[in-house]
Formats: structure tokens, sequence, C-alpha cells
């Protein structure tokens, strides 16, 4: 018998869908609520390492994710000079394991979807447009008037998690100094995987296919204040900080004319060095900790918490300290590897040093191609 009966998840991205997935499974009883009114409304494209690609197998989504997704297993690198001139072809490690690829690009909101439509199909009973507003040990009042008292509340709501302040826990994301532009656009036929070009305007002007006609790119700045430009002077930006990068980017910067495609954000980290959980209350993903995308390995720590969590919460019959520890002792000083690490890429990249770049990615692929 699992250790909870009855579980209220707070965040339908990836880390709260897929952990509403696997506790349905297991016969849990499961609300998940998203206070956005279609958890697949925005976004623009998003890398899968190995290891997140082997949690979305065990959620039974592979299939479809494999479907609409692009899977590769090198990284170019390339110069930003006028031939955009391709300088290297890495093989990237199989994190998930030799039966996956090693990386798969797809549209965000398709990856939402997939997720959401899985949890439904599950058990799990979802309510969009729907926030709390008060916790009060693990009776949580909602926006429409409504209560209910749960056995586990799981704070999956991001980077700036309510569930997070509630629990009176002061650890906030903190900027980074970097800011990325985004866009998800037309893929010309010369782009089969991720190219980064490093130097140039942009710390970084990458590139990563996400379907059979789709890519997202972006491009990583020194962080700025551009909330307000409008979205024809966004797009006119991008344009121009695109323009010092060739070679498939031409083709790239020719397609973006959208200016409802492209987004500023800037790069923020943070992980709570102790116990995720107070209580009957516990914290993952973005919730529990972030960093910036360097690594690309932000969905996969969330989607490695989920797995976690639900294993123990499915494997004993009550929540004890031991559980607790357990599940601290198997995430914690994992999500701190990786968010060091992609902390320890933006800080070379921000001093203008180039680091042991191939040395730290390897170390990092070798920790996450063992599961968590």
């Amino acid at each position: 018998m699992p250790a909870v009966r009855n579980v209220l998840v707070v965040g339908g991205g990836a880390a709260g869908a897929a952990v509403a997935i696997l506790l349905a499974e297991g016969g849990v009883s499961v609300d998940l609520v998203d206070l956005k009114p279609d958890v697949a409304a925005l976004g623009s494209g998003i890398t899968l390492q190995g290891n997140a690609l082997r949690v979305l197998r065990q959620l039974g989504v592979w299939a479809q994710v494999r479907a609409e997704g692009y899977e590769f297993d090198t990284l170019g690198l390339r110069a930003p000079d006028p031939a955009g001139t391709l300088i290297a072809e890495l093989t990237d490690i199989r994190t998930g394991g030799e039966d996956l690829p090693a990386t798969l690009g797809m549209y965000r909101p398709a990856l939402a979807r997939i997720l959401v439509e899985r949890a439904v199909s599950a058990g799990a009973k979802m309510r969009f447009n729907t926030r709390p507003v008060s916790l009060d040990g693990t009776t949580v009042t909602f926006d429409d008037g409504s209560a209910a008292t749960y056995d586990l509340v799981v704070g999956a709501d991001g980077l700036r998690s309510w569930t997070r302040r509630q629990l009176g826990i002061d650890v906030e994301p903190q900027p980074v100094g970097m800011g990325i532009w985004r866009t998800f656009t037309k893929r010309p036929a010369s782009v089969t995987r991720t190219d980064l070009f490093y130097g140039g305007p942009a710390y970084i002007a990458g590139y990563c296919p996400t379907g059979v006609d789709t890519l997202y790119a972006y491009l990583v700045e020194d962080v700025q204040d551009r909330s307000g430009l409008s979205p024809d002077e966004a797009l006119a930006t991008m344009r121009e900080l695109a323009g010092a990068y060739h070679g498939p980017w031409d083709e790239i910067r020719e397609n973006l004319t959208d200016p409802a495609r492209v987004n500023y954000t800037a790069f923020s980290s943070h992980v709570i060095d102790g116990p995720w959980n107070r209580g009957g209350v516990v914290l993952i993903g973005d919730a529990a900790h972030s960093c910036p995308p360097t690594l690309a390995q932000g969905a996969a720590q969330a989607l490695e918490d989920a797995s976690v969590l639900a294993e123990l919460l499915l494997r004993e019959d009550v929540l004890t300290d031991a559980l607790w520890q357990e599940f601290t002792a198997r995430r914690l000083d994992r999500a701190k590897t990786v968010v060091e690490a992609s902390l320890q890429l933006t800080r070379w990249q921000l001093a203008h040093e180039r680091g042991d770049v191939p040395g730290l990615m390897a170390r990092v692929a070798h920790l996450v191609a063992s599961p968590a």
C-alpha cells in the first residue's frame, strides 16, 4: 500500500505532470492544479537529454515524444565567422542508455500537452485556472472557495513557487547576469542537430531542431531590460543580433518574421540546500532548484525529482523521516552538481575565460547517465 492515499500536485509542468502520472498509476488519488487556462499555451522549444528521455519512457510517453520531436546524437561547434565554419563535431553520451538517443528537441507546448493528457488518462484529476490561496499543514484552500486535506502536497509550481513561500523557505532565484532571446520557427534542411557558436556579439548563438519542419533558435547576451520593446522591436533586435552569425543562421534569420514567436528571459538560478520537504509538503522541479540552460538539464532534473519521489511514495507504507532522508540523499547532491556546473559555464563566459568546457560537460554527462 502506498505511503499516501490522496495527493495534491500544484503545477502542471514537467515535474508536476510526471509525479501525477506515476502516483495515479500506482493507485493514489491525485489532484493536479495549474493556474494557467491551458498548460500547453506558451513556450518555444526544449532540449531533452537522454536522462530526461529515460524518465519519459518510464511515464509511457516516449513513443509520442519521439514522434513529435527530433532526435540526434552529435553536437556541432561553429565559428562566428562569415561562413559559420564547423570547428568540431562531438558525439554526445547517450545518458539515458544506448537504446535512447543522446538528445531530442521538441516544441515545449507539445511536451506539456502530452504529459498532461497522460496524467489525466492515468487517473489524475486536472483543474486549470485554479490557484491555491492558503496552506495549513496539508489542508489547501483554493481561489474558488473550495478546500481539501491531503496526505501530501507536492509543490511543482516553478521558479516563483507559491508553495515555497508558504513554507517560509527564504530561497529565491538569483540573477546570473545573462539574458536569452528565443524563437520558434521553420527548420532549414541544413539543421539536423544542435550547433553552438561561441563568440561574436552573443555569448552563445545556437539552435535545436524540434521536428521535421521546426526548430528553436537562441542567442545569449549580457542581461538587459528588454521589457520596453514592442513585439516588432523585439523581433528586429533578435534579427540584428543574429546577423553576426552565418552558415545555417543565414537561413534561420530569413525565417524570423513572426514577432509573436520571439521572447526574452533573464537567466537565474537557485537551489534549496537541504531537505525539500516541510512535514507533508514537498517541493520538486524549479520550485526546489533551477539553473541556466547551459547544460540543457532543467527539465531532466525536474523529471528525475518526480521519478524518485513517486518511487519512494509507492514503495513505502507510510511517510517517515527515513523516506524524506532517502529522497534528499538521492536528489540534493545530484541537483546541486548540475546547478553548479551550469553556473560555472556562465561564469567562464561572463569572464571571457576558456575553461575546461568539454571536461565539465563530460563529468555531468557521466553523472546523469546513472539513474537517479
